[in-house]
């Protein structure tokens, strides 16, 4: 068998080892969509006792949320979601485990109809379509064309510039435009946020693990926590104005697109893909993050 063969099929056999990641990254979907209701749940009681609007909650309003049983418990859901999650990868591929985090978005949508009683319409299943087959597509690719490259000081700055960048540009937009924005702005942001999360999430464990603790690495550790803090104050924002499963769908989608789209384009891991693999990237991501928008329009919940 052709070398290209051989390594092609080990990544789509798995061993009973690999396949461990299967469940585990199930369970953690599962918990991101509980997580995602008993936060919104939370933030709902909030904004019944103090008025809100998109423009942002206030810091009265998120010490508020401190004190919702129901935050509490579906912050902590969420923590276990990402513990599993990382957990998945530990055991399986990325190509097995990435795109099930997708299915997130489709129990959240569920549980989220049934909880209020609210039915998706046809419009919004073909959102959540687009939404899961765009990412899909976009992770699988990703899996069969990039390869694994080692990340160099230039590159790390290279991606810590960008994210200084983006972190101003979202902070300058908030505090000019912020009472003109909806939902679909602060799910947007938080997902480019995570995205940018899980890649220095990985340089820094990466980095402690080989000893390499420096100003580097504590740069990369700054910049992630002030990425994810930023990010968890658009989420909870965002559930103040919209329903979860629009959350769960801009964070499952936006995310991984960025983390991707940062090992392609500054970390060069798709340079040895051809030229077809860059028009299905493009066309793959396109479809995806219609679907966001897509959803974000034709919700019921997001409608009323």
């Amino acid at each position: 068998m052709p070398p290209e063969l051989t390594d092609l099929t080990d990544q789509i056999l798995l061993r009973p080892y690999q396949a461990l990641g299967i469940p585990i990254a199930l369970v953690g979907a599962v918990f991101l969509s509980l997580g995602a209701q008993f936060q919104h749940r939370g933030v709902a009681k909030v904004e019944e006792q103090n008025a809100s609007s998109t423009a942002g909650l206030s810091l009265g309003q998120l010490t508020s949320l401190l004190g919702r049983p129901s935050w509490v418990i579906g912050t902590m859901m969420l923590a276990l979601a990402i513990v599993l999650q990382l957990t998945s990868l530990g055991f399986a591929p990325l190509i097995v485990v990435q795109p099930l985090g997708a299915i997130a978005l489709v129990i959240t949508s569920i549980l989220n109809a049934r909880v209020s009683h609210v039915p998706l319409n046809r419009r919004s299943i073909r959102a959540i379509a687009l939404c899961v087959g765009g990412v899909g597509l976009f992770v699988t690719i990703a899996a069969f064309t990039a390869v694994d490259r080692a990340i160099s000081d230039t590159q790390l700055v290279t991606i810590l510039i960008i994210l200084a960048a983006v972190l101003i540009a979202f902070v300058a937009s908030f505090l000019a435009l912020r009472h003109q924005f909806r939902a679909v702005y602060y799910i947007i942001g938080a997902g480019v946020l995570y995205g940018f999360v899980a890649t220095l999430a990985k340089v820094v464990i990466n980095r402690i693990l080989q000893g390499d603790f420096e100003w580097l690495t504590l740069t990369c550790l700054a910049g992630l926590l002030a990425a994810g803090a930023l990010g968890a104050y658009f989420v909870q924002t965002a559930y103040s104005a919209g329903p979860p499963d629009l959350v769960i769908a801009g964070l499952t989608v936006v995310d991984p697109l960025v983390a991707v789209g940062i090992g392609i384009l500054v970390l060069g891991e798709a340079s040895q893909a051809p030229w077809y693999a860059a028009i299905a990237f493009v066309v793959a991501g396109i479809i995806a993050v219609l679907g966001v928008f897509d959803l974000a329009k034709n919700h019921p919940q997001a409608q009323h």
